[in-house]
């Protein structure tokens, strides 16, 4: 599988435990989003510049910089990686390396 497969499989079981039309409750009572995401701190704690953070989550930069600096909110699957990432900011890495 290529990266961009590996990608798209771990944000459709990422959406699967998303439920609600704003994708922020979860069908799983043990699932746990918190309210608010800070991007710029998740980012700093892996180490990676905005571009490389953006090309690890396969956003766009503007996509990255609009959540950082408060112009719009990562929603649905996005959320949930990103929670992900703030747990353990190498599982990006680590799922989908090579």
């Amino acid at each position: 599988m290529s990266d961009g497969e590996d990608f798209d499989v771990l944000i459709g079981m990422l959406s699967g435990i998303l439920g609600g039309s704003d994708g922020i409750e979860a069908t799983d009572s043990n699932v746990h989003l918190p309210e608010a995401i800070d991007v710029v701190a998740i980012r700093k704690r892996t180490g990676m510049t905005q571009e490389e953070f953006a090309r690890s989550i396969a956003v766009p930069v503007a996509t990255l910089r609009n959540w950082e600096q408060h112009h719009r909110e990562p929603k649905g699957p996005a959320r949930v990686l990103l929670a992900m990432v703030d747990r353990n900011p190498r599982i990006v890495r680590e799922t989908l390396a090579a």
